[in-house]
């Protein structure tokens, strides 16, 4: 959402710009990668692409935002948070965090 000027990065169901994305795969794991890297060709992927503090990232999790993936990257990344914490925070089933 950061290419939009003035675009607010709080994602609802009113939000000021669609940012749909294809992922086409075998898995979902594989789709969300493909739909991660679409955004922007250079992301790597479910990949922490931030380093948000302890707070920055309790934060980050506890709003959607277009920065929230990658704050569940860098807590399942660094192992900071467990997978039933996030699930406390962000109500993401636990399939998906899984």
């Amino acid at each position: 959402m950061s290419k939009f000027e003035g675009v607010s990065t709080q994602i609802g169901s009113a939000m000021k710009s669609v940012c749909e994305v294809m992922g086409i795969g075998r898995t979902m794991e594989e789709s969300f990668q493909k739909a991660l890297r679409m955004v922007d060709p250079s992301i790597k992927g479910f990949y922490p692409m931030y380093h948000f503090t302890k707070d920055e990232l309790l934060q980050e999790l506890s709003a959607p935002t277009d920065r929230r993936v990658y704050a569940i990257a860098q807590a399942l990344h660094d192992k900071s948070i467990t997978v039933e914490e996030i699930y406390d925070i962000t109500k993401l089933d636990h399939w998906f965090l899984r």
